[in-house]
């Protein structure tokens, strides 16, 4: 059950051209449906029709793979002006809608001279780097951390500063400013000092006063995480989730608190990577079939 019109989830719309290419999916979803796997698209599972529904139809068994796609945003003034995106509506409208074959698609995504990406995760560099291919003159990584404390991978961020990318380490934005027509023109930001350690085990950025600025920019793109989606918690009441929304499971079996039902990836880690998102898969495709067989035996 695909939500979208194409197959792939994140790997369609959120991972760029340059890093997966679409034809690699593409024949691996031909593969998929040459074994007999069937594609139910536009298919909102908590929307179009929910687990319970599902079962009436007669399916046994299920696994949740819906991600982490509801993006987190700072809540400032301003982040509703026009080219204030969020990382996945960014990279969504591209990826889909492939911007990045221009001028073969002429896709009516604003191609920002100044681009801004605000996070420091593998995500934000994906979008960055988006950016630049579509013109920017400019594209800018701002982090309220020091690049010791990015959570994206090294080798994504030497990626990003051999292709030009710029990085403002230890600074916030605080504000959006638009202009008359209410698009972004400009972003006014905080420089930060690292305090005392967090949650998370990095060193908590504490604003500076006093150290205010503003950057010129026509394009802001939010990256810094995402949410699991709640459709399917929602219309599932018996089904455990933590306290983030992330849906609960046994980690040996990937079993949920409802019988029959097991989930993985993005929905139960919260923003993590695809690798392990298919090692759950793997696991709870093992442990389904486990469960099927016992149904026959009863």
């Amino acid at each position: 059950f695909e939500a979208l019109h194409v197959a792939g989830g994140v790997l369609v719309y959120g991972i760029p051209e340059f890093r997966l290419p679409k034809s690699i999916l593409e024949a691996e979803v031909d593969y998929l449906k040459k074994l007999g796997v069937e594609f139910r698209m536009n298919f909102v599972v908590g929307l179009t029709a929910t687990l319970d529904d599902l079962r009436q139809e007669g399916y046994e068994a299920f696994f949740i793979g819906t991600g982490a796609g509801l993006p987190n945003f700072m809540r400032i003034p301003g982040e509703n002006l026009i080219g204030v995106y969020s990382a996945n509506e960014y990279l969504t409208r591209v990826n889909l809608m492939r911007a990045y074959a221009f001028p073969e698609y002429d896709t009516p995504v604003f191609r920002g001279k100044r681009a801004a990406v605000i996070g420091g995760g593998n995500v934000a560099m994906d979008a960055v780097r988006t950016a630049k291919r579509l013109g920017a003159e400019e594209a800018t990584i701002v982090y309220r951390r020091s690049r010791k404390e990015m959570p994206a991978r090294e080798e994504e961020i030497k990626h990003a500063e051999e292709e030009g990318i710029k990085f403002h380490f230890l600074t916030a934005p605080i504000r959006y400013l638009g202009d008359d027509c209410y698009r972004v023109r400009a972003m006014e930001c905080i420089q930060m000092e690292l305090g005392e350690p967090d949650s998370s085990g990095r060193r908590r950025p504490v604003p500076i006063p006093g150290s205010e600025f503003t950057m010129e920019v026509d394009l802001v793109v939010v990256a810094i995480g995402q949410s699991p989606n709640p459709l399917i918690p929602q219309t599932t009441p018996e089904l455990k989730v933590g306290k983030w929304g992330n849906v609960e499971v046994d980690w040996e079996t990937m079993a949920t608190s409802v019988e029959g039902v097991y989930a993985g990836g993005d929905i139960i880690r919260g923003g993590a990577t695809v690798i392990l998102a298919m090692g759950d898969g793997r696991i709870a495709a093992r442990e389904i079939d486990n469960y099927l067989n016992s149904l026959e035996n009863r």
